[in-house]
């Protein structure tokens, strides 16, 4: 049986229907083209991470995992994560940049 305190906790339908669809009358296209608006922000932000931004992320990962073997507690996860932020910075930088590239 429903009682008055379970039926005010039900979400009403409309609450996100009646959103939905004025958000869908006013979307527009949205085209990828030749637009460099943020190819500034792009660069340096891709060069910060390549060069010594990365290696301070990763140093920075790294002390922690062995702040935390220091502690007396050994997980995995203290090696394997700073060793998965160095290959990510190191290799995913391009790699997520050649995607983008190639999709648009």
């Amino acid at each position: 049986m429903n009682t008055p305190l379970q039926l005010a906790r039900r979400p009403r339908l409309k609450d996100y229907i009646v959103p939905a669809l004025v958000a869908l009358a006013c979307a527009g296209a949205a085209y990828a083209g030749a637009d460099t608006t943020f190819d500034p922000a792009l660069t340096k932000f891709t060069d910060f991470l390549e060069g010594s931004g990365g290696k301070i992320i990763t140093v920075l990962s790294l002390a922690g995992g062995l702040i935390g073997l220091a502690s007396g507690r050994f997980t995995l996860g203290q090696i394997a994560v700073p060793v998965g932020v160095g290959i990510g910075v190191g290799t995913g930088v391009p790699i997520v940049t050649s995607v983008v590239t190639a999709v648009i």
